[in-house]
Parts: C-alpha cells; structure tokens; sequence
C-alpha cells in the first residue's frame, strides 16, 4: 500500500515548541504499543502507514527498560520523521477531548441507586455484509439475533424502557441518569462502589444505531449557542432542565454495554481499542480506518490552554479511536480519569495541526 499523499515531510525543526516538549511520557505509551502487537498486530490504515515499518522501532522500544528524557527524545529523533498530515477540508485539522469519569455506584438496585451499567446482552450479534439483511442500514455494526434473522438492535429509548430488563445484565448502579449519559459517551468509568470496592467499567459493544450527541440537539433547539457549548454547559442544562433530560437523551438511540475491566494502575486510563491502557494527556483518539494504531502524533493547538499554559505542543500517540473521530487530522485527546481531568476534556475543541511522525523505513521506501 503506498504512503498517502496527505503526509508531507518535513524536519523536526519545523515542529512549533518540539524542543520544549517531555517526550518521556509519550515514549512510554508507545513502548506499550510495541509489547502489544507481539500478541495482537495492528491493522494499517488506509493512509498507509504499514506497520511492518514499524519493526525497528518497537522492537528498540522494547529493549529500554528505563530510558530517561534525553534517551526518549533521541530515540524519536533517531527512529522517525514529521510529516504534516493534509486535513481533509480546511486549513486545519481538530482536536476535542475525552475522559474516564468516575462515579459512586451500588451493585444492587436502591431507592437511590436506579440507573443500570449494562453488559452486553447474548441475543447482540456483530454484522456486517456476510450477515446483513437485506435492506438493513448499512451503518449498523450491531444486531439483534432472532429466529427469522438478524434485525435492527433495541434503542436507547427501548432499554430505557425496560427491553432488556430481567436479564441480569446491570453490572452497577449509578445515582443519576445524565452521569450514565456521560460514561456511555467516554466509553469507560470508575466506579466508587458502596461497598468499598473500586471498579472500572469499559466499552464491549453497542446497540449500533448512530450517535447525536446532546450539545448539536440542544444547539439546533436555539437552549445553547453552538461556539458555547461544552460538556459542563450541556450539564448545567440538564440540572436546570430535569423534565427534559429524557426527550434529549434519546434522540441519540445508541446505547452502550460495558465489561468490568481491573484498575491495574491507577495512573493509566482504561485499555481502549488499541489494547493498552490509555496514558493521560498523550493518548489520542484517531480515525482507525486512516491512521494505524501506535503512531506517534506532534500535535500543535496554540489556543487550547486547559491542558496547561503556553497552548498544546505534545507528542501524542494513537491508541484509541470513536465514531466522531472522522478525518486524518482529526484526534480525540485522553485528559485522564475523574472530575479535574472531565474539566479540561469538556472544554477542548480547537483548531490544531497535525504531524505524523513516521517510521523512517516508510519514507525511504516512498521516497525511493
């Protein structure tokens, strides 16, 4: 597969605040990434950044057991070279943020504990076109299993309404409606359970159909300016607004199922869909079907300030990916888990380019 035209390289120098950056941290997440296609290999993106390239990298990566700042910075310098990634439309590209929230929950219904963690139900099927119906939306990764066939999965509404109830699926409480909402979007949580135990839930399938998140509906209504809103301004509209939560909420129709997952470390976010645990503020989100997993991202958003003063320069690697992250320069930024870290991720929404840094074996190879 040939190397896409949308990278163009260009030299480490040309890296606006490269040199200001602590590229341990970032060297870290990656070594993750290099221990795990030993067991699971990457699938390369379209824009063909192979991961065979990456062969020299990763097995360097993994023979450094405690490297230090100048160890980790050399290493990328070494073993790579930036490209700025063309943006689909635009001049450039976008970065938003994520979290793991984290919530106290009961692992038994109570008066006060009401709202449902569900597992993924037995009769939820993987689709796609060896098994689609015809005239199934195309769209629907996710089915229902039924003796006639395959058909479209319960919505939000409808498991909201009890079609899933009885089955024994709750994995755990949760106090209030609009924090599941909000674990469902991030794909992942924390849980403080009543009885003392600590539990982190994550992300095993999805009922399938499309996701509108509730800042575009509120916005399209005229409740919240579009340039206003934010995770905590859709919050505080639920909290003024409690008799309106569910009409909101359910315009989005997918709905999420969980699987318990460990905290092995508490200082890592929960393992996403690169299969390793995600490494606060230099994990991202990338579009999987462009990007391969693993590759390292310079990311440059001078107006984004939450993540620190100075604007955001860092070194980022693709670890995750979401159905909203559409586009090669395009990227999700993982802020870290609990409250403080939900409060920089809610606001982040800002212009940024983006710089590839890619295996130099690729582009010798592209380049010969």
């Amino acid at each position: 597969m040939p190397l896409s035209e949308a990278f163009r390289p260009v030299s480490f120098a040309d890296l606006p605040g490269w040199a200001d950056d602590d590229l341990l941290p970032a060297f870290e997440a990656f070594r993750r990434s290099a221990f795990q296609v030993l067991t699971k290999p990457y699938s390369t993106g379209a824009l063909g950044v192979d991961l065979i390239a990456f062969a020299e990298s990763h097995a360097a990566a993994r023979a450094v057991s405690a490297p230090n700042r100048s160890q980790a910075r050399a290493f990328f310098e070494r073993h790579f070279v930036p490209a700025l990634v063309r943006p689909d439309t635009g001049n450039r590209g976008l970065v938003t943020g994520f979290y793991e929230p984290e919530a106290e929950a009961s692992a038994v219904r109570t008066a006060e504990f009401t709202v449902p963690l569900l597992a993924r139900p037995a009769d939820l099927i993987d689709i796609d076109d060896t098994n689609r119906p015809q005239g199934m939306d195309p769209y629907l990764a996710f089915a229902r299993h039924t003796q006639p066939g395959p058909v479209e999965y319960f919505d939000r509404a409808a498991i909201e309404g009890g079609a899933l109830a009885g089955r024994g699926l709750e994995i755990a409480w949760l106090r209030d409606k609009v924090d599941a909402f909000f674990i469902h979007v991030q794909g992942a949580a924390r849980l403080a359970m009543t009885d003392g135990r600590r539990l982190r839930v994550t992300y095993a399938a999805k009922s399938g159909q499309r996701f509108f998140g509730p800042g575009r509906i509120l916005a399209d209504l005229g409740e919240i300016p579009l340039e206003k809103v934010t995770m905590q301004s859709i919050r505080a509209w639920f909290r003024d607004n409690p008799n309106r939560v569910d009409e909101i909420l359910q315009q989005n129709r997918s709905y999420i199922f969980f699987r318990e997952a460990p905290v092995d470390d508490p200082a890592l976010g929960p393992v996403a869909a690169a299969k390793v645990p995600l490494t606060p503020g230099r994990s991202v989100a990338v579009d999987r079907l462009l990007h391969t997993f693993g590759t390292p991202f310079f990311i440059v958003a001078p107006a984004l300030q939450a993540f620190g003063d100075g604007g955001f320069r860092r070194l980022m690697i693709a670890q995750d990916t979401g159905s909203a992250i559409v586009g090669a320069a395009r990227g999700d930024l993982f802020a870290g888990s609990g409250d403080a870290a939900g409060e920089i991720a809610g606001v982040v929404r800002h212009a940024a380019d983006f710089y590839a840094l890619l295996p130099r074996p690729l582009v010798a190879r592209a380049e010969g």
